[in-house]
Formats: structure tokens, C-alpha cells, sequence
């Protein structure tokens, strides 16, 4: 038998995570003038401002995307500059600034936010056009960069910024708070913090450093928060307090469902909301996007299962209109259940849209790198990716992959950062759930640790849900009974059976008892 975890060794394990950290407060995150052109980007809208030119925001439809434009535009209402301001939409503009949008615009300045670093073609007519094309992004660089007036990237060879992993969010925080400087003026630049911490933890950025810095302050200050969007959230849900999961599992999704279902201008509307009245009704047409957004999503996941091969180490799919905004989810819960990188695509027309998600120690985006001269575009970073491919490439692409996936070891496949170790019941306590929280927010390179518990006899088996699709167990071992909860549960348990459970801690806050929730992750039948 496997040696189990003290308390004391999880503590010091967690705390390890994060020795190496060179930014610990919010004043020792690096200052706007180490990126790359911002000072140029500024000093080009401040005149842009003060001479009353047409300026134009391009932003993206998902969380980070929606609340880019949210802060630059904000900066803006609050100077009482005037801006037009298009957020893409998914099904009829497609990714980012491109032609069409730049023909739609009337403007002397376009400021992108999380988009730009791939708008080739654009550029190239804003420069013909005597448009000034400012990008701010953080997607990774491709080989020719935009004819742009200015690029602000922390991922540009030659930028100094110490942390590219950073958000779109932020690139755009960044802008603001160089405009401030350029401008001479007193503005808090803290007011977006809690819009922040919602970006980078949706965006799955590196919680270490600086994001860390920001996502940890900025919870306290989406707690303090009088935006009446999160006044409404609150109601809605009735929340006391928003915690890390919060985001992650409410906020964001909620988010992010209006650009995956409609159109993004939803979330954006809501956010910045004038009121309270004003956001619940946005609010409760959101939420029923984010319904419809799960029910597509639970269809389309068991279209895919029959194209499931156990022998390749990829999963590579496609069907005739699947739903574009619900690919990437999909993608992602097939990635998590088979323990291998997945792709999904939507063909329309005579092209093939999809999003990628790796899994383990695998980089998703080399892996559709390496077959880029069949495709027509593609991005996103190690984790996550969209690629976009004609579809009488498709087989030949798949082909490719599954080749290439093939030379994966098991290692790499399996690499399970979050697995901690084995733990005993007895040990499963709000004291242990005290040390968890205290580690707080966990994301990527913190991520929230699974404990494997084994030998526990299942005492109580309930399907809860809508569909049924989730289980509910109370797990005994000795004196010792411990709720659990198995959210779309792919193993089958009755009362009595002996189970090997690999599993999340969270907390339980039930009529204000607080007890430790296990959240399996995977079920060993004995």
C-alpha cells in the first residue's frame, strides 16, 4: 500500500508551488512602459482624444474579449471620449478584425483588444486606408506580423515585458494605464480588478507571479464590487460572497455563453449595466443562452462518442453545422474523459471550424502547427487552440495527427499535475479543506490538487440532475461518511460496491454547516 499525505506534507507541498515567485504584491507587478510600443500605442490616442478623431474598438466574444472592451471603453466614458465599438460575432464576422469590419468602421484609430496579432489582411487596409491600426493581444506571434501602427504583445521577441503569459485583459489594463501617464490624470486603476480576475482565470492564464497577485486581490474586490451585473449575479443566485470556483464555474460560463450562442454584445450590455433592473433582465436572458448552451452541448458530446478510437492517441472529429460555439467545450470534455488531446469541427459550407484542447504534458498548438500548409488559420497557445481547414483536407489532417500522436508516450499523455497523492478518510475534515482554501485561486501551474482515496464502500447511490446525468454518493469508511458528487459520471455504482476514487476537495456550505464535498474526477471499480 501506497504511503498516504500528512496534512502537514500537503500544506508544505502547495506552499512549495510557489518559491519562485518575483511578484508577490500588486506594487511589484511590472510597470506599462516595459511593453513593447505602448508608449507609441498611447501618445497616438491620447492625440486621437484631444482631436476629437473617430476612434473605433474591435474586441472578441469570448470572457477575456467581452471584458477587454469593457475596460478600454470604460477608460473612455469616463473621459467622455467618443468611440464606436464592435465586438465580432462568431457565426456571421468570424475571429478577430478582419475586411469586412474594417469597411464597417468609420474611424481614423482602430484599438484592438484580444485579437489583431494574425489580422494580416486588415492591416494592410488600414495602412492603405490611412487608418492608424493599434493591436493589443497576447495570442502567441505568427512568422509576419500586421502592418500595424502599433503592437503592443508581451509575447514579441524583442519585448521586455517579464510575464507573457498574461491575458488580453490585462494587455488592454496595460493601455489604460499608459493613457493615464500620457494623460497626466488621476484614475483608479484598481476599479477592474474584479473584471480582471474573471479574465485571467477564464482565459486559463498561469496562476503564478503576477496573475496570481491579481486574481487573489481581485476576488476581494469583485466581494466589494458595486457593478450592479454583479449586484445582480448575487441576487439571482443568492450568493453571499463570490469565491474562485464562482468564477470559474458561474461567472465566466454565464459570460461566455451570449458570444457562444448569439452574440456577445449580451455580456458586454450586462456588464456594463447602469443598474440593477437593467442587468437582472439581461441576466435572465443570459442565463437561458447558458441553458441552451448546455443542453447543445450535452447532444452534440454523445454525437461524437461513436468516433472514438481507443487505438489513437488524438481524437479528431467533425459533422455536418455542430454547433461552432459549443465545439471547444466538447472538445475539452472529450480531452478530460479519454485522458487524450481532442479536436472538434463544424463543417460548413465547404469549410471546416474547430477548436482543440490539449491534455497532460502535450502542446496542442505544435501538434496543428506541424500540419499547417493544409490549413487556413489557426491559434490559440498550448492548451487550447482554433484552427479553421478546408474539408476535403479533413481525412488527410486527421491522418496526420493520429501519425504524429502515435509517437506520444504514455508519460505525456497521463502527466497529472494536479495528483497529489493518497489520503485517508479520517483525514477529510475542514481542517484539510482550510490548508486547500488557503492555496487559493488554483488554475493553471496551481492546479486545485486530487486526492486518490481507496477502499471506500459506496453507502448511499443517487442520480441527481435534470437528465439524471450526475450522482450523488455517501461513501463510508469505518465511522468515517463523506459526501460526494460526480458530475457527469461515466462509472455506474450501487450501494455496497468497494471503489477506488481519485477526487477535488470543496467546500460544502449547507444552512451555514460547512463540511468537505469530494468531487470525483474518476471512479475505480474493486
Amino acid at each position: 500500500m501506497a504511503r498516504l499525505l500528512s496534512k502537514e506534507e500537503i500544506r508544505r507541498i502547495l506552499q512549495s508551488r510557489f518559491e519562485n515567485d518575483d511578484c508577490t504584491r500588486l506594487n511589484e507587478i511590472p510597470k506599462p512602459s516595459s511593453l513593447k510600443d505602448i508608449a507609441k500605442a498611447s501618445k497616438r490616442i491620447v492625440h486621437a482624444m484631444q482631436k476629437g478623431e473617430r476612434i473605433a474598438i474591435v474586441g472578441d466574444y469570448d470572457v477575456d474579449g467581452v471584458i477587454s472592451s469593457v475596460i478600454l471603453s470604460q477608460f473612455f466614458d469616463d473621459l467622455h471620449v467618443s468611440y464606436s465599438l464592435v465586438i465580432p460575432n462568431r457565426f456571421t464576422d468570424g475571429y478577430g478584425l478582419n475586411p469586412e469590419i474594417v469597411a464597417k468602421l468609420d474611424a481614423q484609430v482602430i484599438i484592438t483588444v484580444d485579437n489583431g496579432i494574425s489580422a494580416l489582411e486588415a492591416a494592410q487596409i488600414c495602412k492603405e486606408q490611412g487608418i492608424d491600426l493599434i493591436i493589443t493581444d497576447h495570442h502567441n506571434v505568427p512568422e509576419v506580423l500586421p502592418e500595424a501602427y502599433a503592437i503592443v504583445n508581451p509575447k514579441q521577441e524583442d519585448c521586455c515585458f517579464p510575464h507573457c503569459e498574461i491575458c488580453g485583459a490585462q494587455v488592454a489594463w496595460y493601455l489604460v494605464a499608459a493613457l493615464k501617464e500620457e494623460l497626466g490624470i488621476e484614475y483608479d486603476l484598481s476599479s477592474f480588478l474584479d473584471l480582471l480576475c474573471i479574465a485571467i482565470m477564464a482565459d486559463m492564464m498561469e496562476l503564478v507571479g503576477m496573475n496570481r497577485v491579481m486574481v487573489k486581490k481581485g476576488i476581494i474586490e469583485l466581494n466589494r464590487s458595486k457593478r450592479p451585473a454583479f449586484e445582480a449575479i448575487r441576487q439571482y443566485y443568492g450568493k453571499a460572497t463570490f469565491e474562485s470556483d464562482d468564477i470559474s464555474f458561474l461567472i465566466a460560463p454565464l459570460i461566455n455563453s451570449s458570444g457562444r450562442m448569439e452574440d456577445a454584445m449580451f455580456s458586454y450590455e450586462f456588464i456594463k449595466s447602469k443598474n440593477v433592473n437593467e442587468a437582472l433582465k439581461l441576466l435572465e436572458y443570459i442565463v437561458s443562452l447558458n441553458e441552451a448552451r448546455k443542453d447543445e452541448e450535452r447532444l452534440l458530446f454523445e454525437a461524437t462518442l461513436p468516433f472514438v478510437k481507443e487505438d489513437e492517441n488524438i481524437i479528431v472529429v467533425w459533422g455536418e453545422e455542430w454547433h461552432e460555439g459549443i465545439v471547444g467545450i466538447v472538445a475539452s470534455r472529450l480531452s478530460k474523459r479519454f485522458k487524450k488531446p481532442a479536436i472538434v469541427f463544424s463543417i460548413r459550407d465547404d469549410k471546416a471550424k474547430g477548436s482543440a484542447r490539449g491534455v497532460g504534458g502535450v502542446n496542442i498548438l505544435e501538434l496543428i502547427r506541424a500540419q499547417e500548409k493544409f490549413l487556413i488559420g489557426y491559434g490559440g497557445h498550448k492548451g487550447a487552440a482554433g484552427v479553421s481547414i478546408e474539408v476535403h483536407h479533413l481525412p488527410y489532417f486527421k491522418e496526420k495527427l493520429v501519425e504524429a500522436s502515435s509517437m506520444l508516450s504514455k508519460e505525456e499523455l497521463e502527466v497529472d499535475d494536479d495528483l497529489l497523492g493518497e489520503i485517508s478518510a479520517d483525514q477529510i475534515d475542514f481542517e484539510l479543506l482550510e490548508i486547500l482554501e488557503n492555496q487559493e485561486p488554483y488554475g493553471q501551474k496551481n492546479p486545485k490538487p486530487s486526492f486518490l482515496l481507496r477502499d471506500i464502500v459506496v453507502k448511499v447511490d443517487r442520480l441527481i440532475g435534470k437528465e439524471g446525468q450526475h450522482l450523488k454518493l455517501i461513501l463510508q469508511d469505518g465511522n468515517n461518511a463523506l459526501e460526494a458528487l460526480f458530475f457527469n459520471y461515466d462509472v455506474k455504482v450501487r450501494q455496497g460496491d468497494r471503489i477506488d476514487v481519485l477526487f477535488t476537495l470543496s467546500r460544502n456550505d449547507y444552512r451555514g454547516l460547512v463540511t468537505p464535498q469530494l468531487m470525483i474526477k474518476q471512479i475505480i471499480k474493486k
